[in-house]
């Protein structure tokens, strides 16, 4: 008998019969391995979000699976300017994704406005000023691997939540 976590012997628990976990790992381990990203693209970085899915980069093997609508959708990945128009049509598909739901920004311009911002005057600066982020991806355009990156960081903070109380806060 090894010793792991338990000691089989002092517990009685019979030898490869039981796993233990908390719910709290095996409801946030589901929801990391299965992520639905809705299809949407709004500029040049949608052609590399779209690169990402491909078989070069397979974004299925991290449990994605592409969805068209906003309802069976909870990954959103904001991928290129964000003119004020189309802010609040981003915002309306946010709020009719289903809890939880997450978002990852992708690129300059969805970060922070990026080229555009400053010569225009119809470009969003920073689609945080309309719905919450939780991974920003740096680079014009980002390169797959760097939504790939951004997609694992997003996964760590969906392991690291609790289910049913405020997550511990950080300094």
């Amino acid at each position: 008998m090894g010793m792991g976590l338990l000691d089989e012997r002092k517990y009685n628990i019979p030898q490869d019969n039981v796993v233990l976990t908390t719910v709290d790992h095996f409801v946030n381990w589901s929801r990391e391995s299965s992520l639905w990203p809705m299809t949407f693209g709004l500029a040049c970085c949608a052609i590399e979000m779209m690169a990402t899915g491909a078989s070069r980069y397979d974004w299925d093997r991290f449990g994605l699976i592409p969805r068209a609508s906003p309802r069976q959708s909870d990954l959103m990945i904001v991928a290129g300017t964000v003119t004020l128009k189309m802010a609040e049509r981003v915002k309306r598909l946010y709020e009719q994704m289903p809890d939880p739901k997450y978002v990852i920004s992708m690129g300059s311009c969805a970060n922070s406005g990026g080229p555009y911002w400053h010569h225009g005057y119809s470009v969003l600066k920073g689609i945080d000023q309309v719905i919450p982020v939780d991974v920003y991806t740096p680079g014009c355009p980002p390169r797959p691997e760097a939504l790939q990156e951004a997609i694992m960081k997003l996964q760590e903070k969906i392991r690291a939540k609790s289910i049913g109380r405020p997550a511990a806060k950080t300094s």
